[in-house]
């Protein structure tokens, strides 16, 4: 085994930090941060764990219910989002789709999520 191989939470965690460094949105309440986890983990356990490590990080700041994100990064459509044919479940509201658009985030692929979907994981609806 090698120095590269993270268990399946660690790798939700990371995953879920890195969806936070990229909002499009400056400020997010937190049911909305929290709609866009769901897509990674149900569990609140998990949940908590992204919201305290990105805080930890320094890529969020929580007050009042909000989330706001401090990385000024955002998901480029260009660069970041692919899109593959086939059949798939978007991993959001669970619809059957055949164009599935996975984000690469540079700890791993997020999806496949369908078109109106990816724009609301993204912050652009």
């Amino acid at each position: 085994m090698s120095g590269h191989d993270e268990d399946p939470l660690t790798e939700t965690v990371e995953l879920g930090v890195e969806l936070l460094a990229h909002l499009e949105d400056p400020k997010l309440s937190l049911k909305e941060a929290l709609d866009r986890l769901e897509t990674l983990t149900t569990d609140p356990a998990v949940t908590r764990e992204i919201l305290d490590t990105a805080e930890l990080r320094g890529i969020i700041e929580r007050e009042d219910g909000l989330i706001r994100s401090t990385s000024g990064q955002f998901v480029s459509f260009e660069a970041d989002v692919t899109s593959r044919e086939g059949e798939f479940v978007c991993r959001r509201c669970g619809t059957s789709i055949t164009t599935g658009y996975f984000i690469e985030f540079d700890a791993g692929e997020h999806g496949p999520f369908g078109s109106s979907c990816i724009r609301k994981v993204t912050g652009r609806e």
